[in-house]
């Protein structure tokens, strides 16, 4: 037996068996990979098509927004053919579930026979590793899709999100499938940028937590799970995909990173993608800082990084830091960049800048040492491999959908309600707007429907979707009345005054407004589809507007992807309920909310802006950057503020206190504060636990999530919240870029959302200033008591 096949050794002594018996070609083979398609079809490809002549998102709701344009004759240069890939071996399978309708049978079939193709074209019968999309679900056909990211964050139930990445791990590992492409640990900055959908929220504490209960679920089912997009990419110049990011040190290493380095440190990610965006000048691709010294050195991450498709190539068409290929992979790889995705181009150089003195023979093995290392612990390597899978799965099964329906029934958020809601039986109802004629609004941009499906022009989804008529039609003694009124972006259509009339005969108006998710301008949300500012899209607004002209009251449903600016109309609706991408459970998600079937636990993850320019900004705010008398004409307070939500219980927070006044730089202090259900029904409150740092030798953000807990309370009941805070956790980058914990008074109080927080305590940190090291407490623990 080949020693690398002999399980009786140690992973490390196998892999350096196959490595010492491999030529330079066949290693630079298990740093490649392939992507079967056709070559004359459209892709997903990362830059947006030209907008049309009325300035409209090209291809919105059509084929053209799929488009590879302007970028397709660069991306077709130098693809090798499978031939050429396999000929030594293959590093990674790209997508094929996902790049089209395939059946699950079909699927099982073509990956098995890829596996047998790479297997036998290479001395050592090493497989390839197969990878998806997966962030909304596996994005095949007919799977399971769950609520978009961004509703993970509005229900800040980390469990929840790891039942749910174990669901979708359990399908990806039954089908053949090695690696998921998700989970995204971005931190919101601007709300225009399009991906905004994709993202857990605008607070790196929240982001993280979630973030890494995704990675914990997936990887226990045997899924690598891989964190993108490694870093900055939300901060990208004035919202637009992949522009520049103009970040200083302190922004990068106290929103940004912090959720990466949890899902390596507390969640044991096995992989990591770079962004696009520069930084400073720097491609992330290319930057040994983040792929190395941060991400191995500091964080002591093991695993792979690999590339974003196509994002080594940036090096050299977009970012012009490469002369040619070879270059842009020999900077790559020198990073510490290890796989190139999603397909050969630059990655066939590597001889050549190895034999042109770019790149040596032991930074080429020690890639290639780390892809090997996962592939022996997948156990790809073993004698008894089989790529075998089950044709049979059911990738849509009753359990993935009652997680689904949970994670859709908890994201909802209640903004307003002067007592309108819920909706008697007997009220009679008129529904107006798009989102209730095209259930795809419920699902996000890397949803199997919209990321691949929608390429022909067509609605279709591959599953059973309940309508939003549907389930308000049996929800209503006397059905209710539906009027479009107006498209996602299209201006008014024929119905326009007909919903308007519905609306002023009807008891209850209520109005579905919000997003459909594409990609590269082909919708009104997803990557590539970057806003102006925060106006409602298209002429929903309008609709809107007259719809509150008829003095009807009138409940605001929105459906999006990001926040948009509502203080135009806020003071005029009777009730808002916001709903982020719930998914295809999301009809009765919402029915039930408008009912009072279910009692809205959600609570914002973003802000919602007053006005659509004032606020492109975050909670995570300085003096400067928030309301100050005399400094400004623009006010940035959100209409509804980071952590906001109601419910149809009323919560009080009461007898908060510290366990001491004072903790030494390197101790802890608990918080500790009672939530009560002071009436109605049974239901869930999120206490949140808000850091302030009155003085500090740095400008600091005015308040600051470190902890949070959503704890469940019967009608009457109070239970106890502590939360240990760490000295590590009020530490910041300071005046000399280091990590510190500053002696001094920090307050602590906890809240119902970011500006609804009760009077802060004050704890005095004592001692000598101290720098802290690599491995510092990320973390607040909670305990929930009765």
């Amino acid at each position: 037996m080949n020693p690398w096949n002999d399980t009786a050794l140690s992973v490390p002594e196998r892999v350096e068996a196959l490595i010492g018996a491999m030529s330079r070609k066949e290693k630079i083979h298990q740093l490649a990979s392939f992507w079967e398609r056709d070559e004359d079809e459209d892709v997903p490809a990362p830059e947006p098509a030209a907008a049309g002549e009325d300035g409209s998102p090209a291809g919105a709701g059509g084929p053209e927004g799929h488009q590879v344009a302007p970028m397709a004759d660069a991306f077709a240069v130098g693809r090798l053919s499978w031939e050429e890939s396999i000929d030594g071996g293959l590093g990674q399978l790209t997508r094929v579930f996902g790049t089209d309708p395939v059946s699950v049978p079909d699927g099982v079939a073509k990956l098995v026979r890829l596996e047998r193709d790479v297997v036998s074209h290479n001395a050592f019968g090493i497989p390839a590793l197969a990878h998806e999309e997966c962030l909304t679900g596996f994005t095949a056909l007919g799977a399971t899709v769950y609520p978009a990211a961004i509703a993970w964050g509005a229900t800040w139930r980390p469990e929840l999100i790891k039942d749910m990445a174990g669901r979708i791990g359990a399908d990806l590992r039954a089908v053949g499938i090695h690696q998921g492409l998700a989970p995204l640990l971005d931190v919101v900055r601007d709300y225009r940028w399009g991906r905004v959908e994709e993202t857990c929220g605008e607070d790196p504490y929240l982001v993280g937590t979630l973030g890494t209960a995704y990675v914990q679920g997936l990887q226990e089912q045997g899924i690598l799970a891989t964190l993108k997009h490694f870093a900055a990419y939300p901060a990208s110049k004035a919202g637009r995909n992949h522009a520049p990011v103009e970040m200083g040190t302190r922004e990068l290493e106290d929103i940004m990173l912090p959720p990466f380095e949890m899902a390596v440190r507390e969640g044991g990610a096995a992989s990591v993608m770079n962004s696009y965006s520069d930084i400073d000048g720097e491609p992330a691709a290319a930057s040994r800082h983040l792929l190395t010294e941060v991400l191995r050195e500091r964080w002591g991450f093991t695993g792979t990084v690999v590339s974003d498709y196509w994002s080594v190539r940036f090096l050299e068409a977009m970012h012009h830091v490469a002369e040619d290929y070879a270059h842009a992979a020999a900077l790559a790889v020198r990073a510490g960049l290890d796989v190139e995705l999603p397909e050969t181009t630059c990655y066939a150089g590597l001889s050549q800048a190895i034999d042109s003195g770019l790149l040596t023979e032991a930074e080429l093995d020690t890639a290639v040492r780390r892809v090997l290392t996962q592939k022996v612990r997948l156990g790809l390597l073993d004698p008894d491999w089989d790529p075998s899978a089950d044709p049979a799965r059911n990738l849509d099964s009753a359990a993935n959908r009652a997680v689904a329906r949970r994670l859709a029934e908890e994201s909802v958020v209640l903004l307003k309600n002067d007592g309108v809601l819920p909706l008697a039986p007997s009220t009679r109802v008129a529904v107006a707007g798009p989102v209730w004629e095209d259930e795809r609004s419920f699902l996000g941009c890397y949803s199997f429907p919209n990321h691949v499906l929608s390429r022909d022009g067509g609605r279709h989804t591959g599953l059973e979707i309940r309508t939003l008529p549907d389930a308000l039609r049996v929800a209503f003694e006397k059905a209710p009345t539906f009027h479009q009124g107006v498209g996602f972006i299209d201006g008014r259509c024929e119905d326009f005054d007909a919903a308007v009339a519905a609306a002023r005969a009807a008891d209850v108006a209520v109005v579905t407004l919000g997003d459909i998710a594409g990609l590269f301008g082909g919708g009104t949300s997803g990557e590539g589809c970057d806003v102006v500012d925060l106006t409602l899209p298209g002429q929903q607004g309008e609709l809107l507007d007259a719809i509150l002209a008829t003095g009807t009251p009138t409940v605001l449903v929105l459906v999006t992807g990001r926040p948009y600016a509502l203080g135009r109309y806020a003071e005029r609706c009777a009730a808002i309920v916001q709903a982020f991408m719930p998914g295809v459970e999301g009809a009765d998600a919402i029915t039930g909310v408008l009912t009072g079937a279910i009692n809205p636990s959600g609570r914002l993850p973003v802000a919602i802006p007053n006005g659509p320019g004032g606020q492109p900004g975050t909670y995570l705010a300085a003096p400067l950057a928030w309301r100050t008398e005399g400094v400004s004409n623009l006010d940035p307070t959100p209409l509804y503020p980071f952590g906001a939500g109601e419910s149809y219980s009323t919560f009080t927070l009461s007898q908060a206190e510290v366990s001491a006044p004072t903790m030494p730089v390197d101790g802890q202090v608990d918080y500790s504060v009672t939530v009560t259900n002071t009436s109605g029904p049974a239901g869930a409150e999120v206490v949140q636990l808000y850091l302030t740092d009155p003085v500090a030798e740095v400008v600091r953000p005015m308040k600051q999530l470190i902890g949070f807990a959503k704890v469940d309370l019967e009608p009457g009941q109070s239970k106890r919240v502590t939360f240990t805070v760490d000295a590590d956790r009020t530490s910041f980058t300071g005046v000399g870029y280091e990590r510190v914990v500053e002696p001094g008074e920090i307050r602590l109080a906890a809240g119902r959302s970011s500006e609804a927080r009760l009077e802060p305590l004050s704890v005095q940190i004592t001692g000598e200033r101290r720098v802290v090291g690599e491995g510092r407490v990320l973390t607040t623990p909670v305990t929930v008591t009765d």
